[in-house]
């Protein structure tokens, strides 16, 4: 299973699922993160944390444990 936070910057993937649950999985989804979008990982904060994507033509940045709950391919 490859998630976001695996995605190397520059690339462009396809979200495949959302792991979690409760407000934690309601909250990625209204950022517009939903299944079968397409993600395109900006940048990476110099320590690995946040994570800036290009979701729906805005940028939006994810903390790692975030990232880690959407499945891509």
């Amino acid at each position: 299973m490859k998630t976001l936070r695996d995605v190397k910057v520059g690339d462009t993937v396809r979200v495949v699922k959302l792991h979690g649950e409760g407000a934690v999985k309601r909250r990625i989804m209204d950022m517009g993160i939903t299944k079968g979008v397409e993600v395109y990982v900006r940048k990476l904060a110099p320590l690995g944390d946040p994570i800036e994507v290009n979701v729906r033509d805005y940028e939006l940045s994810l903390r790692k444990a975030d990232a880690e709950m959407i499945e891509v391919e």
